[in-house]
């Protein structure tokens, strides 16, 4: 989006200096990414960044209300609510597309929201990765609040372990060694000193919970969670003593429950011209006419799964529970950062952590994918290059 910078990204880029990246980055914690690293940040210019935080504070407005929790809470299905809720959330995700208005203008569209830990701690490894192997221009910056490194790394371990003693502090997933982004829990268990933790190890006794560490039976005071009801509640296999919705005096950095609150069920109630048409496909008394303009959506399913880019009228009438979808208009990312065979499309996480001292939520990195499929995702880029994970450098 910045012709001169990318041009000399790309003239000076090898594949060598890539692999060597790629080599570093898995050396830092002994793991390498399960999934693709892209071979390029993306350069984001001024004027988009200020697109992007007005479209962020609109969001904001919306979510963060002190009513909020509380019109959204049909978001939580029947038998997922867990007790013990936080009155906020402590992570956020605003995902965009980035599209092309009708001027010809670079701007960001919301397609997703997110009350749920991201890749935090892989982020910032990726950002020292690229800084040490390819040059970043001067004034471009993946933070947003000004932080070093460090003081980055001391914000996540302040809210996360919450002064807790870190053998008290687990990070909860199901199966973590199988997950696609395990190389985000390896840095920040490293980081923190916590344990990755399947759900199959926890025990429930007494209305506290326990895990083994080190060989001792250790009481759980505090969860990093990143557990998603779809995959638990699809894990049959793993004999639980723990479910997640049992009453338990444990604290949680980032409670489950936001993560239906603050989620595609948000998109409805948020009106701003970055945020497309969205409506709940059971209050809708007519369906659109031009229904090649929408998406179908799931409200609860993720990485892209169970969406309908090309929906029918009988596709919508044959939907047994409407309450549970979202029709959406579409959002055209426009393929915009040049690579070596084909322009590359782009969707823009922007990371926010709301710290208990903070009046509002901090918008403290971000996360980019590129694709070159007709969605974003592994499935839709297979055997392409210049694709897959990255992040964005702002111009200050």
């Amino acid at each position: 989006m910045i012709p001169a910078i990318r041009r000399r990204y790309n003239e000076t880029f090898t594949n060598e200096a890539y692999q060597a990246m790629l080599s570093w980055l898995g050396g830092q914690y002994n793991h390498d990414p399960k999934f693709h690293v892209c071979e390029t940040p993306v350069f984001f210019p001024r004027a988009f960044r200020e697109h992007v935080l007005a479209a962020c504070r609109d969001v904001l407005e919306v979510v963060t209300a002190p009513d909020y929790a509380e019109k959204a809470a049909a978001a939580i299905p029947p038998g997922e609510f867990v007790p013990g809720q936080n009155d906020r959330p402590l992570f956020l995700q605003l995902d965009f597309g980035v599209c092309r208005s009708t001027t010809g203008e670079i701007v960001p569209q919301l397609v997703e929201v997110q009350g749920f830990p991201s890749l935090y701690y892989f982020q910032a490894l990726l950002d020292r990765s690229f800084r040490r192997f390819f040059t970043i221009p001067e004034g471009f910056s993946a933070r947003f609040d000004g932080s070093t490194p460090e003081q980055y790394l001391q914000t996540l371990r302040d809210v996360i372990l919450a002064g807790h003693d870190p053998k008290n502090v687990i990070l909860l997933e199901v199966d973590p060694k199988g997950q696609t982004t395990r190389i985000d829990f390896v840095v920040a268990c490293a980081e923190l000193g916590i344990a990755e933790v399947c759900i199959s190890e926890v025990e429930l006794e007494d209305g506290k919970l326990y895990y083994d560490h080190e060989g001792q039976r250790t009481q759980i005071k505090r969860i990093f969670n990143r557990v998603i009801f779809d995959e638990l509640k699809a894990r049959t296999d793993l004999q639980r003593r723990f479910n997640l919705i049992e009453a338990a005096e444990v604290e949680w950095a980032g409670h489950p429950n936001w993560f239906f609150l603050i989620s595609k069920y948000s998109l409805p109630f948020i009106d701003s011209p970055y945020v497309p048409e969205t409506h709940f496909l059971s209050e809708l008394e007519h369906y659109p006419t031009n229904l090649s303009d929408y998406v179908l959506k799931p409200l609860y399913s993720f990485a892209g799964l169970g969406v309908n880019l090309h929906p029918t009228l009988e596709d919508l009438q044959a939907v047994e529970h409407p309450e549970h979808y979202i029709l959406q208009k579409k959002v055209t990312y426009a393929p915009i950062v040049e690579t070596p065979d084909e322009p590359a499309k782009v969707e823009l996480r922007m990371m926010y952590l709301w710290p208990p001292d903070s009046e509002r939520p901090v918008l403290i990195n971000n996360l980019v994918r590129l694709s070159k499929g007709e969605m974003i995702g592994v499935r839709y880029n297979k055997g392409k290059s210049w694709v897959g994970g990255t992040l964005g450098y702002f111009e200050s």
